[in-house]
């Protein structure tokens, strides 16, 4: 590896891609680019990829495919990847990118060859779900309901467009046939056994998410308080830097993270209904999309 190592974003004019240039700039790196008019040529993303150390995935899922195999032809010369799509967050030979995920997951990351970023709304859930798990709190059976509201800014170019124009829709609720691309990766890196209901939302705001998580404490295992769900999620991430684990709020913004890489996780209870909310703050363009392919880019080259 060379002092400053070399990275090449695929896809670097898309939303992801631009916020990942901005961040790269923190890190000491040097950015290969392409001419802008050569940036769909085979043949100049090819040359661009045999000059990296490590190449950055900003594409569609099919795409992101192509570009895989396009990678696989360059043999001893092939660059380490990070995929930002969906489309290997649950497939075998490559690394999950969340580096809190469990104890050793940072080091996985570090030494793998492929690794997958995660998703905006996963993020969230798996953060708050995957500890309770592991702590045998909340079954893998248990009827998971995930809600989650985002900025418009991660829903594409239609999506952006339709909100920043003259009476752009406040509030819409979509994925309503239930079949969400990010349910397959909530559901396997949560350690879930059933499959859960997501229903997403997105708000007339740039930037910002909260995903939550309603739970009946008397269907947990055991007697189980939201005070004790607090409990396991705080030992889980004690010293991460990137996920905190605060007190109950009254009421959440969803945009008060926006433009932060890090994530706030909170257990809101009523003890007298035997109820409790699980909630995660980011913002989807920062621990959920570009925040996280940064920690993970300084972890795959070691810096």
């Amino acid at each position: 590896m060379t002092q400053n190592p070399t990275i090449f974003i695929d896809g670097e004019a898309g939303t992801t891609g631009l916020e990942i240039r901005e961040r790269l700039a923190t890190l000491p790196v040097t950015l290969h680019s392409i001419d802008h008019a050569h940036r769909k040529d085979p043949a100049a993303r090819k040359e661009a990829m045999a000059a990296a150390d490590l190449v950055v995935l900003c594409l569609p899922d099919a795409a992101s495919r192509e570009a895989v195999e396009m990678a696989e032809t360059l043999g001893a010369n092939a660059p380490r990847l990070l995929d930002a799509s969906t489309a290997f967050r649950t497939a075998p030979g490559w690394v999950y990118g969340f580096p809190e995920l469990s104890a050793a997951q940072a080091e996985a990351i570090s030494g793998a060859p492929r690794v997958s970023n995660p998703g905006c709304y996963p993020t969230g859930a798996i953060a708050l779900l995957r500890p309770l798990v592991d702590a045998g709190l909340l079954s893998a059976q248990y009827p998971v309901c995930i809600n989650a509201i985002s900025g418009y800014t991660g829903g594409g170019r239609s999506m952006i467009e339709a909100h920043e124009q003259e009476g752009g829709p406040a509030f819409e609720l979509y994925g309503l046939g239930l079949e969400h691309k990010h349910v397959p990766e909530i559901h396997l890196h949560a350690g879930l056994k059933r499959r859960p209901v997501f229903v997403p939302s997105v708000g007339h705001f740039a930037r910002g998410m909260i995903v939550s998580i309603p739970l009946h404490l008397d269907d947990l295992n055991g007697s189980v308080s939201a005070e004790d769900l607090h409990t396991a999620l705080a030992t889980r991430y004690a010293g991460q830097d990137k996920v905190r684990v605060l007190n109950a709020e009254s009421t959440l913004s969803a945009e008060a993270l926006s433009g932060s890489d890090g994530m706030e996780l909170r257990v809101h209870g009523s003890p007298r209904n035997r109820q409790a909310l699980l909630t995660a703050r980011l913002d989807n363009l920062g621990k959920g999309a570009s925040g996280a392919a940064l920690q993970n880019i300084a972890l795959m080259l070691g810096l």
